[in-house]
């Protein structure tokens, strides 16, 4: 089976074009899927029944898996028993009458619009790194980006008079972002003031727009620690950067934004995903209308 599961990686890396990131995921739950297997004595494709799945999954159950796990799993499982149909390693697939299990809609973090401007607006070391933070939680917020996203910025995906940013994302798919307003003017000071400061002669990176104090390319940990830290100012613990992309759609939603355009911003493939931030904005009409409506408390 190993070979299998190699050749499948293959497959969604060269024809499917998926990242580096999704093939070690993929890699990391065939392994799961193999091993459980292996101890129930099944090493023969052929031999694996539909109930292996069911139990397999049971297994993830028991483990204490998150219901958006074990989905994920069986995802992973489906598309690797199709493709060992399609090519024919195999005329059987168990997982073809499996349906994905339910995963409960769990409605995104977000700060409201008074959070976002008092967190953006706390005072931040006036040094290089301080206009760096700044200015990274600016563009997360204004731009929408995700951490990968942000910290995969080069020097020529940023094209300020034009008001664009370039960005890579998921898949390696190239999207064009708007940037405006006080996240363009923040990276343009960084980039002329802040920047410079921080590029080292003997760093082999010079080419990513922010930088760690060594000159090299900041990593996503790196942003998460400045994101948690720059959280406790609004008394918001281990604030997570995908808090505040969360915010931009849910505060450009509100603001009137067609659902289209903001799906075209965040590089969201299917629209399916963008619609979560509907019911995130229909939570928000329900709490203003029970602040306002003189017959909306009870008595």
């Amino acid at each position: 089976m190993d070979g299998l599961v190699r050749e499948y990686l293959a497959y969604l890396s060269v024809e499917r074009g998926s990242s580096p990131k999704t093939i070690e995921a993929y890699a990391r739950d065939l392994r799961g899927y193999q091993e459980f297997l292996d101890k129930q004595g099944i090493s023969d494709i052929d031999a694996i029944t539909r109930d292996d799945v069911i139990a397999y999954e049971a297994s993830l159950v028991a483990h204490g898996y998150a219901p958006s796990t074990i989905e994920r799993h069986i995802s992973v499982l489906k598309g690797f028993h199709r493709f060992l149909v399609r090519e024919t390693h195999t005329t059987k697939n168990p997982t073809d009458a499996i349906k994905l299990p339910k995963v409960p809609t769990k409605l995104p973090d977000v700060l409201s619009i008074e959070q976002m401007n008092i967190f953006l607006s706390q005072p931040f070391d006036e040094g290089c790194r301080g206009k760096r933070d700044k200015t990274m939680l600016e563009v997360l917020y204004g731009c929408g980006l995700r951490v990968s996203e942000l910290t995969g910025l080069d020097l020529g995906d940023v094209f300020l008079d034009e008001g664009y940013l370039r960005v890579v994302g998921k898949g390696n798919k190239e999207r064009i972002t708007p940037i405006s307003g006080v996240a363009q003017t923040c990276m343009k000071d960084y980039l002329d003031q802040a920047r410079p400061q921080l590029t080292k002669p003997y760093a082999k990176e010079n080419l990513a727009v922010f930088l760690n104090a060594r000159g090299g390319r900041l990593t996503r940990q790196s942003v998460f620690g400045v994101v948690a830290h720059a959280g406790l100012f609004i008394g918001v613990k281990n604030l997570h950067p995908h808090t505040l992309r969360h915010s931009f759609a849910t505060h450009m939603l509100e603001g009137g934004a067609d659902l289209r355009v903001i799906q075209e911003i965040l590089g969201h493939s299917d629209i399916s995903t963008t619609q979560i931030y509907t019911h995130v904005n229909r939570s928000h009409i329900r709490a203003e209308y029970l602040s306002a409506h003189p017959r909306a408390k009870r008595v």
